[in-house]
């Protein structure tokens, strides 16, 4: 038995369609609920549930963006950072194995010495090293009440994120979801919808790849600790474009903003996480993803309107 925690979320849809399609028993429990209850409550329902595994979907993200994180602090603090901790415990208690869905979105722009963000690089887009959204902000918390600490690596290194202990869990980094169906949540539907773009280069995560590699995780018991769960490769949002338009979803004139500044002062609240993130730590465990651009063509070629 599986415990679902967000089912009804983005992500947690997703995953939880993979577990009916797999024929894995789960029960769901609201993430909601949860943060708004006592510690013994969780623990008395979690237990009744008789799960050995926790998985965590739930988040806050915000409506439509992450700027409306800026406006809702609380239940983004409480969504992001206050729940994954509460989980961590009451799982510890009752000897339960947990998963967890972290972001990518905790690192922006080069990595120092190159290559991609590492899962043992400290998070740069953070509350500890801003400027960065409140939303990454928090999903840097999360991971920090899951045991996580910036750790020195030494002169001249970037200071590394290691586990206080020994991990306990699974830390799944998600960054930039994205499908074959339309929906506000998914980045191809978003590309299509804003009237202009940011140039940039990242990572994606194609959302059943993320799940089903997540799940791989959990059912081939590799090691605990973070991964970053991305389609291998990186795209620029023009890559993307010339995608949605070759695919014939969407042939209309795509603008884009001169700079990050301009796109700062007309059209975001918050400065936004543009990184690429190395995926060969899930490689070497035996969980292998398909390319992004595969990944993007499959999608945009199956797309579906809402």
């Amino acid at each position: 038995m599986i415990a679902l925690v967000g089912s009804t979320g983005y992500v947690g849809t997703a995953f939880r369609q993979l577990l009916e399609t797999k024929g894995v028993d789960f029960t769901s429990l609201s993430g909601r609920d949860i943060a708004n209850g006592s510690k013994a409550e969780f623990a008395d329902a979690l237990k009744a549930t008789g799960a050995k595994f926790l998985v965590n979907c739930a988040g806050y993200t915000g409506k439509p963006n992450v700027d409306a994180c800026e406006l809702d602090k609380g239940n983004c603090l409480d969504g992001n950072a206050v729940l994954p901790g509460l989980i961590r415990e009451v799982c510890g208690d009752l000897s339960i194995g947990w998963g967890h869905v972290s972001s990518g979105c905790i690192f922006g722009g080069e990595r120092p010495g190159g290559g991609g963000w590492r899962e043992d690089d400290a998070p740069n887009f953070s509350f500890r090293k801003p400027p960065c959204s409140f939303y990454s902000g928090t999903k840097a918390l999360g991971e920090e009440v899951l045991g996580y600490r910036e750790t020195d690596r030494g002169e001249g290194e970037w200071p590394a994120w290691e586990h206080e202990s020994s991990p306990e869990g699974y830390v799944w980094r998600l960054r930039i979801p994205f499908n074959e169906i339309d929906n506000p949540r998914n980045y191809l539907t978003k590309m299509q919808s804003y009237a202009c773009l940011l140039q940039a280069t990242n990572s994606l995560s194609q959302l059943e790849d993320f799940v089903t590699a997540c799940f791989a995780c959990y059912e081939q018991d590799v090691p605990k600790g973070i991964y970053n769960v991305t389609n291998p490769g990186a795209v620029t949002t023009s890559q993307v474009v010339d995608l949605i338009k070759s695919s014939g979803v969407n042939g209309k004139e795509f603008k884009f903003f001169e700079s990050e500044d301009d796109f700062m002062s007309k059209a975001a609240k918050t400065p936004r996480s543009n990184c690429i993130l190395d995926d060969s730590k899930l490689k070497a465990a035996g969980v292998v993803m398909r390319p992004v651009e595969e990944a993007l063509e499959w999608s945009l070629k199956n797309w579906k309107k809402a």
